[in-house]
């Protein structure tokens, strides 16, 4: 009984990340119906690892499963992503700050490295990268709870950072700002740092809230739909 817990357990966390990464890249777009005997008859599994992967997602925020209703994937709205966006420019400076008088040269060429691999990297993969460059500097901060609210917050903020590198003249603007974040966290310049990120992170914001304003009808534009805000 453990062993076959253990395996629907493993293929629960396997089913729920294929998905998500199909939401973030927008393949699964929003709004779209996603029926338990499809993905059962798709991952050629019983339904049981498909509902309580559904439910994974609908915690992270990305499907909604309303009663007696079959779950959809949640719409990108304007005020959700304003709300993540706040916390983040507020919370993620915070770790920085806690992490900076422990980052080892060792911790910075991690970054670095994954830095360099992202401004090489497809767009598809840059949502991945970018969120391993900012968890690499945070990593060190020794908060546990407040990592563990990053990482939830980074996977509710993943599909609007597709939706931007896919709408945006973005990637290009988002590298510079990481390579001088680096730079200030390699001087150990703690206040520049923490400066510098707070104002990535609200910079991206009002790009993309920008891009996002029209708040009356829902707009169909590259496989995203945006729900009013």
């Amino acid at each position: 009984m453990a062993k076959t817990s253990t395996r629907n357990g493993a293929r629960t966390l396997q089913i729920a990340e294929e998905l998500r990464q199909s939401i973030v890249r927008g393949e699964l777009a929003p709004g779209t119906v996603l029926r338990q005997e499809d993905l059962a008859k798709r991952f050629e599994t019983s339904r049981t690892p498909i509902r309580d992967s559904l439910r994974l997602l609908e915690r992270q925020g990305l499907v909604s499963v309303p009663t007696n209703k079959g779950a959809e994937v949640t719409l990108l709205n304007a005020d959700d992503f304003a709300e993540i966006s706040e916390m983040r420019a507020l919370a993620e400076p915070l770790a920085l700050r806690h992490a900076i008088p422990n980052l080892t040269n060792r911790h910075l060429e991690v970054a670095e490295r994954i830095q360099a691999k992202a401004e090489t990297a497809s767009v598809e993969t840059f949502s991945d990268l970018n969120k391993a460059f900012h968890a690499s500097l945070v990593a060190p901060c020794n908060r546990p709870r407040l990592l563990a609210h990053l990482a939830s917050l980074s996977n509710l903020n993943e599909r609007y950072l597709s939706y931007a590198v896919t709408t945006l003249d973005y990637v290009a603007r988002s590298h510079d700002e990481h390579r001088e974040l680096l730079q200030a966290c390699f001087a150990r310049n703690a206040d520049q740092a923490c400066s510098l990120l707070e104002q990535h992170i609200n910079d991206a914001k009002n790009s993309l809230l920008a891009r996002m304003q029209d708040a009356r009808a829902v707009i169909h534009d590259g496989g995203y739909d945006i729900c009013p805000s």
